[in-house]
């Protein structure tokens, strides 16, 4: 499992970006940026799941799951809510949930936590997650 936090280097020489993961856009039509200020909004009081990707600019496994994260957003719109939070951004909603290594991905339920990641993720566990909250 791979992730940043205290202790772990930022930039791992183990972990290799290709040109297009380093390219990709941090957002889409179906990934919702969330912030301090929109946060209870867009996930707390969403109507349907929200995946929150709790992530920062220089993670390096952030960057790696992106591409995961728009192609679950794209899979899931209209079923679920997949949004991003820049915890260098949103410290305050970082702290309230205990982010303390990234890339952290926390799924929300009708306004509560129902299952929580830590570190780099593979796509089918986070879809059996949405699934099984979806069903």
């Amino acid at each position: 499992m791979l992730g940043c936090g205290p202790g772990a280097a930022a930039r791992d020489p183990a972990i290799v970006i290709t040109d297009e993961q380093e390219r990709f856009d941090m957002s889409s039509e179906h990934v919702v940026e969330v912030t301090d200020v929109n946060f209870e909004q867009e996930v707390l009081q969403s109507d349907i799941p929200t995946l929150v990707d709790f992530w920062a600019e220089w993670c390096m496994p952030c960057k790696m799951l992106t591409p995961t994260i728009e192609e679950l957003g794209d899979e899931y719109a209209g079923r679920a809510k997949v949004c991003k939070l820049d915890t260098d951004a949103a410290r305050d909603t970082s702290m309230k949930f205990g982010i303390s290594a990234i890339p952290t991905l926390i799924l929300f339920n009708g306004g509560e936590v129902a299952k929580k990641f830590v570190g780099l993720q593979q796509k089918s566990d986070l879809k059996a997650a949405l699934d099984e909250v979806l069903a």
